[in-house]
């Protein structure tokens, strides 16, 4: 996933039973069942960043984590200073109750925390570390501004619904309305680039003519509108189709690299010689497994090198790859739950009465919630506490008459 995690909804927004709307006060309502998905939904993307991270312990002993969630601290690295990053562990245990930035997941980045940057902070796990991590990459993100307009997110002054998009080369952030492109449908399954990146690997616009999303440049579009104007010759028609035809021949849906172009066979010179253009202009959305259809060749791999951009040849590199190991941990973790892992540990009588105490529960709380629902009343805060308040009093004279 590429796109921003949406803030928590309103804690102070009423809670009720059905559906949403208005109040009769003409406040503004949610469901249960909204508020239950939506946390549900914030859990899951939460797992799927930092699960693939340690919250235990600092990743610095790992040297350049190949991906991780980072934060920064503008506590300790204001605006200003030197810019540095920080792992999930020590932003849990050596800057607890600091200001914090955080920047989803960076790639080849090794742990700051207590470096030189950091004045009198020292890691609590690694007091000892290199005064500097030479090979880490910092940008504007690192002091809390995103985007080509340098500001910060969320923005207060900001009045645009807009979603912000991270470019898997630079990885900055960028709104949508700054890409000078149309985001297309379904962007969460796909990669970006942005321009300034594009024309930084030039290189890049040749894969971007046979194998990125089409029709995402605004300027590219009404090229593509006057060109059909124009033509309306069935032989160019045809030669444009077979030249497309010729570009995806080599290319299917697997995303192993054959062994021919891996030992000699340059894919990027063939895609050249068709000649295949492209407007060269805004960002650019690439399809999932694009980069199996990159070349691999020698040559090819010297000039990624070159360029710093070897990680488009892995296609574990990918921020989904990262996110579906992190469910696969959260999921492990979950089965090792330790909750039921003390139930196990309790005898068959005490089992027993803790589930019948859950069923119970449950029970009642489904009746205290139906009956707002039919009278269409509003769940408030206060209605929610004085339900466990009576259930720990219940719970007192029951224990109190030794039912227990």
């Amino acid at each position: 996933m590429f796109i921003f995690l949406q803030e928590k909804h309103d804690q102070n927004q009423k809670l009720e039973p059905r559906s949403s709307g208005m109040s009769a006060e003409g406040e503004e309502t949610v469901s249960l069942v909204d508020v239950l998905q939506e946390d549900e939904e914030l859990e899951q993307e939460a797992s799927a960043v930092l699960a693939g991270s340690d919250s235990d312990q600092c990743s610095y002993p790992q040297g350049y984590v190949k991906r991780q969630a980072l934060y920064a601290c503008n506590t300790c690295t204001p605006r200003g200073g030197e810019a540095a990053g920080i792992c999930l562990a020590c932003s849990y245990k050596c800057h607890e109750g600091h200001d914090l930035f955080e920047l989803y997941t960076k790639r080849n980045f090794r742990c700051d925390c207590g470096n030189s940057k950091f004045r009198d902070l020292q890691c609590k796990f690694f007091p000892e570390k290199e005064q500097v991590n030479s090979e880490n990459k910092y940008s504007h993100n690192f002091f809390g501004v995103y985007c080509t307009c340098n500001r910060p997110y969320p923005d207060p002054e900001d009045q645009v619904e807009d979603e912000m998009i991270q470019c898997i080369v630079c990885e900055d952030w960028l709104h949508g309305r700054h890409l000078g492109c149309v985001v297309p449908d379904c962007v969460e399954l796909q990669e970006m680039i942005c321009e300034a990146c594009m024309n930084l690997h030039p290189f890049l616009w040749t894969y971007a003519a046979h194998l990125a999303v089409p029709g995402v440049a605004a300027a590219e579009e009404e090229l593509k509108q006057e060109e059909e104007e124009q033509s309306g010759d069935e032989e160019k028609q045809g030669a444009e189709q077979a030249t497309s035809s010729k570009a995806e021949v080599s290319d299917g849906p697997s995303c192993k690299r054959s062994r021919q172009e891996t030992e000699g066979k340059c894919r990027l010179k063939e895609l050249q010689a068709i000649g295949q253009k492209r407007v060269q202009l805004g960002a650019v959305f690439w399809p999932s497994a694009w980069r199996s259809k990159l070349c691999s060749c020698i040559t090819c791999q010297k000039w990624a090198a070159a360029a710093g951009v070897s990680f488009l040849l892995d296609e574990a590199d990918t921020v989904l790859a990262y996110e579906n190991k992190g469910k696969n941990s959260e999921q492990e973790r979950r089965g090792h739950d330790p909750l039921m892992s003390a139930l196990d540990n309790l005898n068959r009588v005490q089992q027993l009465e803790i589930i019948h105490e859950y069923n119970d529960m449950k029970t009642e709380l489904k009746d205290f919630l139906q009956r707002f629902a039919a009278e269409g009343k509003v769940v408030t805060p206060d209605d929610i506490r004085q339900f466990f308040e009576q259930q720990q009093s219940r719970k007192r004279r029951r224990f109190d008459s030794g039912q227990f």
